[in-house]
């Protein structure tokens, strides 16, 4: 290639990264009113800091909302698994982010490309945008879930909508499987999948064995979500389906991915986009099958449960297509199973290295069910401990860890002018780790959800607030308290040396290692050794 040619291709490069950065700078110049990260003199294209890493190492360290100004704008719409963000020559994270908070307050802007969200994390906003029907969900953050890769997902279910409108015609209706005599008769269920997951751990509790618990309690939650939501047998506990419970993997490894505005572009991840695509096919077909036969139980004149699946129907009765009945199904299938598994996840972790507040639990599910097999609702009721832990568990760890809404018009937050137009981010994640609301908020103390102690007031919402907050909260309380009871009655769990603390994203926050474990009945003590001849 010749001198002329190489120069002239040159200067065309510079003229159009200078005319980004340009269109970047304009782009963002409406915020620059509001407190964040220091702007450097040429905008950098991938966001406000330029000190990203890819791995969320620890998560012993407390955050504020302003120290998440420096990754937020990689968790949304382009977050990254095992997330982090290192400041060279800041060797105290909780100083850090004491004194970000200090400096930034509870308005902080991000920036992402050309776009700028905004992270709130003041009590007083959490309930006035939360708690309002004003404010719908922001599309250009949701996106992500709706589609993937090209492929219809989540598309316009539950979770995904952000119309209001739309949106309550759907949950209306759906209400009606999340009743209170619809949970309680779902006791059975519960107990029947718990019952079936210890005894298969029982198996393999011989103190050496590693087991991994994210993946034992995955498939525990999936077969508990698809019988009580769907009326289905997976038998995931069971090793069958193994299919199914791969393409959800892969559907869950492929948001994070898409996330990554060049993947598609990136011959290394053309394989995981085919598998991804296949996958999210597979499964909205496994969903068509399943409403199928439903609705051919329906038209014989059969007693069906008040499910979810019947309410999915009925939602959608006289629709031109299936597309959103199929949109509910997927959500439900995933939401449903997956935030649980990882709840449970975070608290077997969390446990296995809380010795005295183990000791307490075990006292506690020892007084309440002694050696029943069959849990009932008022022996729930009773575990106030284990409730106290299990709240604890999602203050540090919660798998839904924020909510976008849409600031349509120029508002005025905490002193502070936002323009229209422009995302809100209320993470329960950051303000969780705030000592502005928690003391001393990386020590897991189950004891600050005791009854006597001050109620955490919009500071803590892992379900979400107001009238779009989780319409299967109710359903995951109960089934992860059975679990973790039955687990905690029957068995000891170690976790195996080596095991790390972090956190990843695949759709929700997981842990970052499978939680391997080995195990032990209660009360079981190793063999002695043999005499010596």
């Amino acid at each position: 290639m010749s001198p002329g040619l190489l120069m002239l291709l040159g200067s065309a490069v510079l003229v159009v990264f200078g005319l980004c950065c340009t269109f970047v700078h304009r782009a963002r110049s409406r915020y620059e009113h509001i407190p964040g990260p220091p702007r450097p003199r040429i905008p950098h294209p991938l966001g406000s800091d330029p000190c990203l890493s890819t791995q969320w190492v620890s998560v012993k360290a407390p955050v504020t909302s302003t120290e998440l100004g420096s990754w937020a704008g990689c968790q949304m719409p382009i977050l990254r698994r095992e997330l982090t963000c290192k400041q060279s020559g800041e060797g105290d994270p909780g100083g850090v982010g004491e004194r970000r908070a200090k400096k930034y307050g509870p308005v902080v802007r991000v920036n992402v490309f050309h776009k700028t969200s905004v992270i709130v994390t003041s009590p007083e906003s959490v309930k006035k945008f939360l708690m309002s029907t004003k404010y719908n969900k922001d599309s250009k953050m949701y996106h992500a879930i709706q589609t993937v890769f090209g492929e219809r997902l989540f598309g316009q279910g539950l979770v995904s909508e952000c119309d209001y409108e739309r949106w309550h015609k759907q949950r209306r209706v759906m209400d009606l499987a999340f009743s209170r005599s619809s949970l309680v008769g779902l006791m059975g269920t519960f107990n029947e999948k718990a019952e079936q997951l210890v005894e298969i751990l029982e198996a393999q509790a011989d103190g050496q064995t590693p087991v991994s618990m994210q993946d034992m309690l995955t498939c525990a939650t999936m077969d508990i979500l698809a019988k009580a939501a769907f009326g289905i047998e997976t038998s995931m506990l069971l090793g069958a389906q193994k299919p199914l419970s791969q393409k959800v993997k892969l559907i869950l490894e492929g948001i994070s991915a898409s996330r990554n505005t060049l993947a598609k572009f990136m011959p290394g991840k053309w394989k995981q986009l085919r598998e991804t695509r296949e996958s999210v096919r597979f499964l909205r077909q496994v969903g068509k099958e399943w409403v199928q036969r439903r609705r051919e139980a329906l038209q014989r004149g059969e007693d069906v449960p008040a499910d979810i699946l019947t309410q999915i129907l009925k939602a959608e009765e006289g629709a031109q297509d299936d597309e959103i009945l199929l949109d509910n199904f997927v959500t439900f299938f995933i939401a449903g199973h997956e935030t649980s598994a990882n709840h449970l996840a975070f608290t077997v972790m969390e446990l296995s290295r809380q010795p005295e507040i183990l000791a307490r639990l075990q006292a506690e599910v020892d007084e309440v069910i002694g050696s029943k097999r069959h849990l009932d609702c008022e022996d729930l009721g009773r575990l106030q401990y284990l409730s106290q832990v299990l709240k604890e568990s999602l203050r540090l760890y919660p798998p839904a860890w924020g909510t976008f809404r849409l600031l349509e018009e120029e508002t005025l937050i905490d002193g502070v002018r936002v323009p229209g137009n422009t995302p809100l981010l209320f993470s329960t994640y950051v303000m969780g780790r705030m000592d502005t609301y928690f003391e001393d908020p990386l020590t897991f103390n189950p004891d600050r959800f005791g009854p006597k102690a001050p109620k955490p007031k919009f500071t803590y919402f892992p379900f979400s607030l107001g009238p779009r907050s989780c319409i299967g909260q109710q359903f995951a309380q109960m089934e992860v308290k059975v679990v973790m009871a039955k687990l905690l009655q029957r068995l000891e769990f170690r976790l195996v040396p080596g095991q790390r603390f972090g956190l990843q994203e695949q759709a929700t926050l997981k842990p970052l290692d499978p939680v391997l474990c080995t195990l032990q009945p209660r009360g079981w003590q190793p063999a002695p050794p043999p005499p010596p001849c």
